[in-house]
């Protein structure tokens, strides 16, 4: 990972809250405003599906309730995850991470994602998800970058697949979060933007990890952390930050516009 192969600009579960979350019509939206790189959340169905969901629950963005993992792949490709967003979006399923594959090749676009375990099935789920990441990208020359606050799901996904690039994600900063990276194999780390200075971020490099960031919804924040050398940031606001996200790839150095003003 001498070369960084990824974008700095990251669309938030497809497409923020422009579309519901973490569905293909999420992406597709993403995608028409210009982003290369999506982050996503995957999970496992009762019978080992890896699939995209943010919460334990579906209650929240399907008309399903009760634990996501705990039905089959069957039963959760009937729910409806997309009329809790608006009408527009209703009937919109939930998204198998096979599908999300196919459809990223396609394009040529790339993915941060997120292990995101049912509560109990950490190991599992790391183990899983990282089996299905090496066969569906099997041929891929950037491979998805692999994230969790899990640590026991990032281990297993090292163990399981150790070639795939991992981050180890912190809704915190934590003293020995770099120590903690190092010893999962981690190529980045991932830390909510409130925890993040100069300093923090010159010391995470200074390690050798690259340095990203979520979730980041306005102009001034990601100027600021785009100085302080940030390497990737995850946002919402694809509407906000899309001429940004049209300038492509930089393998190590930084944009240093991030404002529509500064773009225009």
């Amino acid at each position: 990972m001498s070369e960084w192969p990824y974008p700095c600009w990251i669309a938030h579960r497809g497409a923020g809250t422009l579309a519901p979350e973490n569905t293909l019509a999420a992406f597709r939206m993403g995608a028409d405003h210009g982003f290369a790189m999506f982050e996503c959340d995957v999970k496992l169905s009762a019978d080992g599906e890896p699939f995209l969901l943010h919460d334990a629950e579906l209650d929240r963005t399907t008309n399903g309730q009760g634990v996501a993992g705990l039905l089959s792949w069957d039963a959760l490709s009937r729910l409806d995850a997309g009329s809790w967003h608006g009408r527009v979006h209703a009937g919109e399923p939930l998204l198998r991470l096979e599908a999300l594959s196919r459809w990223l090749q396609a394009l040529g676009l790339l993915a941060n994602l997120e292990i995101k375990p049912t509560p109990g099935e950490e190991s599992r789920t790391g183990r899983v998800v990282a089996q299905h990441v090496a066969r569906l990208w099997g041929g891929a020359a950037v491979k998805p970058l692999l994230s969790s606050f899990s640590v026991d799901a990032l281990a297993a996904a090292a163990a399981a697949q150790p070639e795939l690039p991992r981050a180890l994600l912190l809704d915190r900063w934590l003293v020995d979060g770099i120590d903690l990276a190092r010893q999962l194999g981690c190529v980045a780390m991932v830390v909510h933007h409130a925890f993040l200075d100069a300093k923090r971020i010159d010391a995470m490099h200074e390690a050798g990890f690259r340095v990203l960031t979520y979730t980041v919804n306005e102009s001034n924040r990601a100027d600021t952390l785009w100085e302080a050398g940030l390497d990737g940031l995850i946002t919402d606001r694809v509407d906000l930050f899309e001429p940004q996200a049209r300038l492509g790839v930089h393998p190590g150095r930084f944009l240093q516009i991030s404002s529509l003003a500064d773009a225009v």
